[in-house]
């Protein structure tokens, strides 16, 4: 099917390369006429936190933290006091525009307040004030204009900062972009240069790097149409361009290596393309079907941000692969030997021969299998074994650089106004459809006050409210919302029952339990899901029970030493300094999205080798001489395409969010120890220890699978000269 794909392409180049730009044109006006990120509800949330919020902001409107969007600001001065007459005068001044501005609703200055609760806005030692600013429009909609009502505010006499749920909003969205931009202007140029080494010829590497940039437009046009119709995360459009640039290089450079190759020993240019789709056109398809398999275990956490990242993922790589199917092989037909055109002086070719360093690696792992095997092994599980003592916890403010002012602002809040360190649970007494102020229930709630306040960790429990059918106490501790005792001090109050009714509770401690509950509880099965999966596809792919079993635990492998480095860096800090990051728990979805990519990714590398090792071996029927001459004619490939995730993954290694830094470095140390010491060692090793097993099936199974996907179209056909030579 993929050898007359490739004839077809060839026969109308010109046709599929005009199909090929439709689809750019159609990509183009998805990103100018694509939905607002973010813009919005995931859904209905799964979490009790959120029931309970939700249920606070219906029936207590102006009490629920979605009552309505604000923002704080932070005044200072170094020598007068809140107290003095200039410095209230210099404050009223400085949030003068702001009362005038139509947007806003509210200004609260501590001068508006009463004594009792004007301390709760001026700092301990009297020199800072905060002021409190609400607008009219929801957050989606105010963070578009922040930036302008933050410039209104100026002062010549008390400094200024801005902080809240809104200015932080907007720092998250901004920062974001910022690292995006960062992450494709470092890695394009590197890509390119590892390409012109990889190809030695300038037009050679051009064209992955081309159709790198094609994926991602299509990519970001997909995601931001998908927004007009659903929920989009701003973490997605991150997605898109992490694993589109990445996947649609590697891509590209297998099918590009390929046609070269099958130009130089020979082959006419209709029957290059023909190899080249039925070989490296058939192993990208199962390749990027692996991957979006991997991306599905995402769309096991419905009611959440992930849901968005993992259907953007599957689609740049179905974008990915349509472009390595289309355009990329109608130019190569265009293109023909000009595709060698513009080579590099002093650079060789990137040509491998039948003998090379990766046929002698693979021939000296396997004479002696169990002795680099050993240490392989030892080297991955010693690398993994942080993850045993990985921490779960939401990211907070801390995920930004301390650089950004809402970040400094907030910090100061925290460090220097009363009351600011503080957590508060949100308990919410829901009777249903009857009403909180009856006698009985009236005196339920002053009971369960008292057992509230005799929590350990508890400081005070505030005098109840009620809506129409619910009681709600706020209960403050001094623990900071992510830690073991506010957690504890949540599984007290959770575990308290009063009659006929039920106790929801809100807050940043019941949020952070509930999505770490939540993950831990949708992981197993989204993990089945991706493995069963994948061992059917790698079943279709090679014929074998065994090689899909022997991929999915080294997969494993390699994800928990990806984990375990995540930890040993993130969690215990070693690098914080030079990387510049807080060092902290790690949020619950980082390793949901690193697992779904690096499980993705890594079969990607397996596909592409073994689909090499399985070409040889249907010839030779040698095993040795096929792992030796698949590694051979693969290892420098999955070198360089593993060189160029590494850059790409890397430079999202510099973003200053926390979270895409993480995911960044995760998936770079995933990707270099699976191109290394995975391919490199263990699979040789195994699969010499293996033998004919590796390509074993149960009879019933093995006879399924001749009629259900029959040997490829390249097998007992007509050899090419590289195939003659390789038989040689």
């Amino acid at each position: 099917m993929f050898s007359a794909w490739g004839r077809f392409v060839h026969r109308h180049r010109w046709a599929v390369l005009v199909a090929s730009i439709i689809v750019l044109g159609l990509s183009v006006y998805g990103v100018l006429n694509g939905g607002a990120i973010g813009s919005r509800s995931p859904g209905q949330s799964p979490l009790e936190s959120d029931r309970a919020g939700d249920l606070v902001a219906a029936q207590l409107p102006g009490e629920g933290a979605r009552a309505g969007s604000s923002f704080l600001l932070v005044f200072k001065s170094s020598t007068l006091p809140v107290s003095d007459p200039s410095y209230q005068a210099a404050l009223e001044s400085a949030v003068a525009p702001l009362r005038r501005d139509g947007r806003v609703t509210g200004v609260v200055t501590p001068y508006a307040l009463p004594p009792a609760r004007r301390a709760a806005l001026v700092s301990r030692d009297g020199h800072e004030a905060v002021v409190r600013v609400m607008v009219r429009d929801p957050e989606n909609t105010a963070e578009q204009y922040y930036p302008a009502l933050r410039a209104e505010v100026r002062s010549d006499v008390l400094s200024v900062q801005g902080t809240g749920d809104l200015a932080l909003n907007r720092a998250f969205s901004t920062t974001l972009e910022s690292d995006l931009q960062r992450a494709e202007l470092v890695s394009l140029p590197v890509s390119l240069l590892l390409l012109l080494l990889i190809f030695a010829g300038v037009l050679a590497a051009l064209l992955p790097v081309g159709v790198g940039v094609l994926t991602i437009v299509g990519g970001l046009g997909g995601t931001l149409l998908l927004a007009n119709v659903t929920y989009v995360s701003q973490y997605a459009l991150n997605i898109v361009t992490l694993i589109g640039l990445g996947v649609s290089i590697d891509y590209s450079l297998f099918v590009v290596s390929r046609f070269r190759e099958e130009l130089a020993s020979g082959a006419s240019r209709e029957d290059a393309l023909a190899t080249s789709m039925a070989t490296a056109g058939r192993a990208i398809t199962f390749s990027g079907l692996t991957v979006a398999v991997g991306l599905s275990a995402m769309l096991f956490y419905q009611g959440s941000y992930l849901v968005s990242m993992g259907i953007a993922g599957a689609v740049v790589v179905g974008v990915a692969i349509f472009y390595g199917l289309t355009f990329l092989p109608a130019l190569l037909a265009i293109l023909g030997p000009s595709v060698d055109r513009l080579r590099l002086p002093f650079v060789r070719g990137g040509r491998p021969g039948v003998r090379g360093f990766w046929h002698r690696l693979a021939m000296t792992v396997m004479r002696r299998p169990l002795l680099p095997l050993v240490p392989a092994l030892g080297l991955l599980v010693a690398a993994g074994l942080p993850f045993l003592g990985m921490r779960l916890a939401s990211g907070s403010v801390d995920q930004l650089p301390q650089r950004i002012e809402a970040r400094q602002a907030y910090d100061t809040l925290v460090r220097d106004f009363p009351g600011q360190d503080q957590t508060t649970f949100t308990v919410v007494v829901d009777y249903g459809s009857g009403s909180p102020v009856t006698s009985p229930h009236l005196a339920q709630a002053g009971a369960l006050a008292g057992r509230l306040a005799a929590i350990p960790g508890v400081l005070r429990v505030d005098p109840a409210q009620e809506g129409s059918h619910i009681a709600v106490l706020n209960v403050v501790s001094n623990r900071q919302p992510s830690s073991d005792g506010a957690r504890s001090i949540l599984a007290s109050i959770r575990a308290l029952r009063v009659p006929d009714a039920r106790i929801l509770v809100a807050g940043d401690t019941a949020s952070d339990v509930d999505v770490v509950h939540y993950v831990l509880q949708r992981t197993p099965p989204a993990v089945a899901f991706v493995v069963g999966v994948t061992l059917l596809l790698l079943f279709a792919l090679t014929r074998s029970v065994v090689l899909p079993l022997k991929a999915v635990v080294m997969n494993l492998l390699s994800i928990s030493a990806s984990f375990g480095v995540l930890v040993w860096i993130f969690q215990q800090g070693h690098l914080s300094a030079q990387l510049g990051f807080t060092p902290q728990s790690i949020d619950p979805t980082t390793p949901v999205i690193l697992f779904s990519i690096v499980f993705g990714l890594s079969m990607d590398y397996e596909v592409l080798l073994v689909s090499r090792i399985q070409e040889e071996h249907r010839r030779s029927g040698d095993n040795a001489r096929a792992v030796a001459m698949g590694l051979q004619r693969s290892g420098r490939l999955i070198t360089g395409a593993a060189a160029v995730m590494v850059v790409v993954f890397g430079a999202f290694g510099l973003a200053e969010v926390e979270l895409i830094k993480a995911i960044g470095i995760g998936l770079a140390v995933a990707v270099a120890l699976d191109a290394t010491i995975v391919r490199a060692v263990v699979v040789p090793s195994v699969m010499r220890l293996l033998g004919d097993l590796n390509w074993w099936a149960p009879g019933p199974l093995a006879r399924l699978h001749e009629r259900l996907a029959p040997h490829p179209d390249w097998v007992g056909g007509p050899r090419t000269l590289t195939e003659e030579r390789l038989a040689s």
